[in-house]
């Protein structure tokens, strides 16, 4: 069976790599994946291997949660949750917008990545995260350090002007849970750790 456009760009990268961000502790990490009769298969994290490249130490995972997004469009608010989370996707596309809702000079900053199955990130806790699927049929994982808390989340409204996020596909177009809907701007919020 012929490969697509899509897996033939995974196979580009053949060097496990973790980049720094504007946004202090915010990683993107470029993943090797290997290709043979099956398909393809990539080793989504190995601590061993990404903490001599800069990942931190103590990140220590106790849950995996995995979303399986069947529409292209679909947009999961800002929300900072309290615990670092180690994101990757294992089929489709998708782009996400990281905001940094921690106190501190680098409030307000946004890191924008397009992410497929040959790359993750890293989110510190404090730092919104949210997404927008690309393509239909998105599987989107990630590793946690520490269970959820039952405290609400920071949450910031997607289309605030001040965060100048660019969607891919227009906010108007896009598939929206209720909640996400009407989110407060970022100069409303309190800063994580204030």
């Amino acid at each position: 069976m012929p490969y697509s456009n899509f897996d033939k760009k995974l196979f580009e990268n053949d060097t496990l790599d973790v980049s720094t961000t504007k946004i202090p502790g915010m990683l993107v990490i470029r993943l090797v994946v290997m290709q043979d009769p099956r398909g393809w298969m990539k080793e989504s994290f190995q601590v061993s291997k990404l903490v001599p490249l800069g990942f931190p130490e103590d990140f220590d995972p106790v849950g995996n949660m995995v979303s399986s997004i069947q529409h292209r469009g679909f947009t999961r608010g800002i929300h900072a949750d309290t615990v670092n989370k180690y994101i990757s996707l294992t089929r489709g596309e998708a782009f996400a917008a990281i905001v940094d809702l921690r106190v501190g000079e680098t409030f307000g900053t946004v890191e924008m990545i397009q992410l497929d199955p040959g790359n993750a990130i890293y989110v510190p806790k404090g730092c919104g995260n949210s997404y927008q699927t690309l393509t239909d049929d998105v599987d989107y994982t990630y590793l946690e350090d520490a269970r959820v808390s039952s405290d609400p989340s920071t949450c910031v409204g997607l289309g605030d002007p001040q965060l100048a996020i660019v969607w891919p596909i227009p906010l108007v177009e896009a598939r929206l849970l209720p909640d996400d809907v009407e989110r407060p701007g970022l100069r409303e919020i309190v800063p994580v750790g204030s």
